[in-house]
């Protein structure tokens, strides 16, 4: 499967940005989906997750309640928005998939990626 992502940009502390991830090839129905993050001298996190369904998500501590991941399975496509941004949100996304037909969001593999959106947020 072969991800684009789309949707980064400047925006100002406490505003929002959808971020977007058009997915193309094998059946994107197949894939659990996740969004990462990088931010500058920082370890890659996993932001939110999805589940192939879309009836299961995970969220890492510091974005929930803020940010929302879905996904349009006619689309092909899963998407991140991310309301109240914070500058700590400031960084490169990258959107990637996992083989799975599971309803859990456990010990996925994420071999395929897309190339990383940049996301800053000024104060």
């Amino acid at each position: 499967v072969q991800l684009q992502a789309s949707g980064g940009g400047l925006v100002q502390a406490g505003g929002s940005l959808r971020l977007s991830c058009a997915a193309s090839g094998r059946s994107f129905s197949n894939y659990a989906m996740g969004w990462f993050r990088q931010a500058p001298g920082k370890e890659r996190e996993l932001v939110a997750a999805i589940n192939w369904s879309g009836y299961n998500t995970r969220y890492t501590d510091s974005v929930k309640g803020r940010f929302t991941i879905s996904r349009d399975t006619a689309k092909n496509t899963v998407y991140l928005q991310m309301n109240s941004l914070k500058p700590e949100d400031t960084a490169v996304y990258y959107c990637a998939a996992a083989a799975s037909d599971s309803y859990y969001l456990l010990d996925l593999e994420f071999p395929h990626w897309g190339q990383g959106t940049q996301v800053t947020v000024s104060s």
